[in-house]
């Protein structure tokens, strides 16, 4: 298959996995961001039609989180848009317990277009990769998140059952919940990251607000209340237990989490 795929979020945790990916496999694919020669932008709608040119098919990750108001109202006009272009799919990730993300889902449902939605927990790569990098590597991560599980997912998973989705027609219009293989709470996840690490990473909870001033200066107001509601609320349980998506989409299981923080210890990334 030669067409191209168009990847919005190639610099994410999962875009840039898929991107690597169908390179390796010989597929062109037009990666967008703000910055790049053929730009795309969330908030200038203007930008979307000349990204969506040309495209067979694309793999979509909404910045900052489809859980966000009007997340829905985007995806619905990007898909229009795709749609009058003569895109043939696209492939949306999404999260679990999300009213705003299951939204988006089904404004994508709705728009007539051929559709795939990857259906994601928390990531692993958050410890490696994201923005609790710096408080592992400052040996204590305080979060507002208590004593429920929460099944991590691997970006590299995700990743997989997205390449999935986008190059076999049996993954058309089939939603992929995807989850690691059991459930930790964040206490249970650094500690695992501790012994992988081979130094002291401690978990603290806090209150939502102490989390909140924390964050003050350090991201912007819209991330911090994301993050707020993804603790506080979307954190409550509602997605503890484990999904099969990776296991019915690959089949085969999805990586543990004491794998990939054996794995993440070895490369160094956590090392003072």
């Amino acid at each position: 298959m030669n067409d191209m795929t168009l990847i919005i979020g190639a610099n994410g945790k999962t875009g840039g996995r898929v991107k690597a990916q169908l390179t390796a496999r010989g597929i062109p694919v037009r990666a967008v961001s703000r910055s790049t020669e053929i730009p795309f932008d969330w908030n200038r709608p203007e930008t979307w039609k000349a990204a969506l040119a040309g495209v067979t098919r694309a793999y979509v990750s909404y910045q900052p989180d489809l859980a966000v108001e009007g997340a829905d109202e985007a995806i619905a006009h990007l898909a229009k848009l795709a749609l009058d272009a003569g895109m043939k799919q696209m492939v949306l990730l999404s999260g679990r317990g999300e009213p705003g993300a299951q939204r988006a889902e089904a404004a994508l449902w709705e728009s007539g277009l051929p559709w795939s939605v990857v259906r994601a927990s928390w990531f692993n790569q958050n410890f490696s990769e994201g923005y609790l990098l710096g408080s592992i590597l400052d040996g204590e991560l305080a979060l507002p998140a208590g004593p429920v599980p929460e099944p991590f997912i691997d970006a590299g998973d995700i990743a997989d059952v997205a390449v999935a989705t986008l190059t076999d027609p049996r993954h058309l219009n089939r939603l992929y919940e995807v989850t690691g293989p059991r459930a930790l709470t964040f206490a249970e996840a650094v500690d695992a990251i501790s012994r992988a690490a081979g130094r002291t990473i401690r978990f603290r909870e806090v209150s939502a607000a102490d989390f909140a001033a924390s964050m003050e200066g350090h991201a912007p107001q819209e991330v911090i209340d994301l993050l707020l509601d993804l603790f506080t609320v979307v954190l409550d349980g509602r997605n503890s237990a484990v999904a099969d998506g990776v296991q019915t989409a690959l089949n085969r299981p999805p990586r543990d989490f004491a794998v990939y923080a054996a794995e993440m210890a070895a490369s160094g990334v956590w090392k003072v």
